[in-house]
């Protein structure tokens, strides 16, 4: 049971800052100034012919 302890701790504390961290780098990553050409070519992909 200390195993479990132990971890369920880690998830509560640094697990969560890890994912906060994570997600606001997303959202940075996909809102940047230059994203929005990269998402515009991503969105015609589907529809090219080869």
């Amino acid at each position: 049971m200390e195993t479990y302890t132990a971890m369920r701790h880690f998830a509560d504390s640094w697990g969560l800052l890890a994912m906060t961290l994570y997600f606001l780098g997303v959202v940075v990553f996909i809102f940047r100034p230059g994203a929005t050409n990269a998402a515009v070519e991503a969105s015609a992909i589907p529809l090219k012919e080869d």
